[in-house]
């Protein structure tokens, strides 16, 4: 999302890096990055010049070396303090926020979606309607007025059913009288939401202005919807205007973002019209609509990552007390490859995988070239699983023949290198079930059992410092910091593992006391140390004496 603008800013923090000052002269350069991919984003030239000029002037003069704290010195480089400086500037256009709607405690709601044909209007409908069930616990009615699009009052139709709503439509080409005795069905059916899914145009024209004030003049809608396309590029900011002339909108919602890298007009848009951007539709599942946070938007251009959106995704889709449960089935090592399967469909319902890792602050120079995050691969990873018996889901080793010697290997202290060996019969199978390679469903295992048995690992008894609330939790993740991910979740790169892979020793080597990893040296004490050494003396003694005795027979 939006990777054009943060290649761009990441490129002018480089430049600024060993700089010992800021002046005039690396500002500049700085700038002209920052400018270059604003334009190149997509983002109106006028809002660029703005944004340029706000920064300069926020940087001119400083000189940033050491800022102090307290009895502490704190280096702040220029670099950081760019970013800062250009952080503040992206919060500043894009907000502030306004998440607010006009929701009347008596009577009905009405919502009025517009915009052009292709910005997503039909299925931001159906998302906006879910979202006020569930945030509101509004009854909402979908209202059928594009009819002069093939098929969309079908495919609302269909996404009604999907979400259980009910849609209104009628088989005449009357926009504003169909909207108009909508209101009135819903007045007799209890219903105290209407959300209108007007018609768009593949440009905007008088004929389609004119249906839509006619359309606002007898429903009196209480909020007035832009539906934009984030790929529409310069157009955003003409259309957005034309729009908030006509129908003096109430805010904007920003659809595709998460298909475009450039994505600018989401920077133009709310200083343009000076009307908030309220919502942001991410991908194709109906429960993605995003309440639209600057902060959060800012720090993902400049590639800082969204923690507060990542855990309020993760708290849209996880319950925590069965999240508590599975985490110390986990730890014990005891989840199986039904347990695995669901949580990779929580995944799936927090939307794309490059989506997630953008929002994680671990890659401020972008993610990995090596890091394959490829949704399909979810897919394929749950049909292989889908594929399997029960019993195989359960115990998914009763599908490696010599799975009692890879066990016992994992108890030894010095490990031996096993290579697995599975059933035939069963991987082709599975296999066949799947769509997928033979080879796809034996390294799935072997990763599987891989981290089932790290995860036991990280679970273990840590001596009476366990007992302190938060340090067992905050071990863990220690251990888990110097870790390999690749090693253990890149499933989508199954190709790359070695073809002798031992579960018992891939990707933990690191850890102490961990399969595979070297034993851990303990310091003795002295009188330890002496006490070996006489039972050693003591022992060799015992041997000479036995070959001596040996020798004389």
């Amino acid at each position: 999302m939006l990777e054009t603008l943060t290649n761009g800013f990441r490129s002018a923090r480089h430049k600024l890096q060993g700089m010992s000052e800021i002046n005039d002269k690396n500002i500049k350069s700085a700038l002209r990055e920052v400018k270059m991919s604003l334009l190149e984003a997509d983002v109106d030239f006028k809002v660029t010049k703005t944004f340029i000029k706000n920064v300069k002037e926020e940087l001119k003069g400083e000189v940033v070396k050491v800022k102090a704290k307290g009895d502490k010195n704190i280096n702040v480089n220029p670099g950081e303090h760019f970013i800062k400086a250009c952080y503040d500037e992206l919060v500043n256009l894009m907000g502030p926020v306004d998440l607010s709607l006009e929701l009347p405690d008596k009577g009905i709601a009405s919502f009025m979606m517009v915009g052009l044909q292709g910005s997503g209007k039909t299925t931001t409908t159906a998302k906006l309607a879910k979202y006020l069930q569930k945030n509101h616990k509004r009854k909402p009615l979908l209202v059928a007025a594009d009819v002069y699009r093939p098929a969309a009052i079908e495919q609302l139709k269909v996404l009604g059913k999907q979400t259980g709503f009910e849609v209104y439509s009628e088989d005449v080409k009357d926009p504003p009288g169909i909207c108009e005795r909508a209101v009135k069905y819903a007045k007799l059916n209890g219903l105290d939401t209407l959300i209108f899914d007007t018609a768009g145009r593949l440009a905007i024209d008088e004929v389609l202005m004119e249906e839509l004030v006619q359309i606002k003049k007898r429903t009196q809608p209480d909020n007035i919807f832009l539906v934009i396309d984030a790929m529409i590029g310069q157009d955003a900011v003409k259309t957005a205007s034309a729009f908030d002339d006509k129908l003096d909108i109430s805010g904007s919602i920003l659809t595709k973002l998460d298909g475009d890298a450039r994505g600018g007009s989401a920077l133009s848009i709310k200083k343009v019209t000076g009307k908030p951007i309220k919502f942001l539709g991410m991908g194709e599942s109906l429960d993605n609509l995003e309440e639209f946070r600057p902060e959060g938007m800012a720090s993902r251009i400049l590639g800082m990552g969204d923690i507060v959106g990542l855990v309020q995704d993760f708290e849209e889709v996880v319950d925590a007390e069965q999240a508590e449960k599975d985490a110390e089935k986990m730890l014990k090592g005891k989840f199986n490859m039904s347990d695995f399967l669901d949580q990779i469909k929580t995944i799936q319902k927090m939307g794309s995988l490059k989506d997630l890792m953008e929002k994680m602050p671990f890659f401020p120079d972008g993610l990995p070239d090596e890091m394959n995050l490829d949704d399909s691969e979810l897919v394929r990873i749950e049909a292989i699983i889908n594929s399997m018996t029960r019993t195989e889901k359960n115990d998914p080793e009763i599908l490696i023949k010599n799975s009692r010697e890879v066990q016992r290997n994992s108890r030894r202290k010095h490990k031996k290198n096993i290579n697995l060996k599975f059933y035939s019969d069963r991987i082709k199978r599975i296999s066949k079930g799947s769509g997928t390679k033979s080879k796809d469903v034996e390294e799935l295992i072997a990763r599987f059992i891989t981290m089932r048995q790290v995860m036991a690992q990280l679970g273990e008894n840590q001596g009476l410092l366990s007992k302190i609330p938060g340090f067992k939790q905050l071990s863990q993740m220690k251990k888990m910091k110097d870790m390999d991910v690749n090693d253990l979740m890149s499933f989508g790169q199954m190709g790359d593992t070695p073809p002798d892979l031992d579960p018992t020793l891939a990707g933990n080597q690191g850890l102490p006391g961990a399969p595979g990893a070297p034993p851990t040296k303990v310091k003795l004490s002295k009188k330890k140390r002496e006490k070996r050494k006489s039972r050693r003396k003591m022992a060799k003694k015992s041997r000479k004496k036995k070959r001596r005795k040996k020798k004389g027979k």
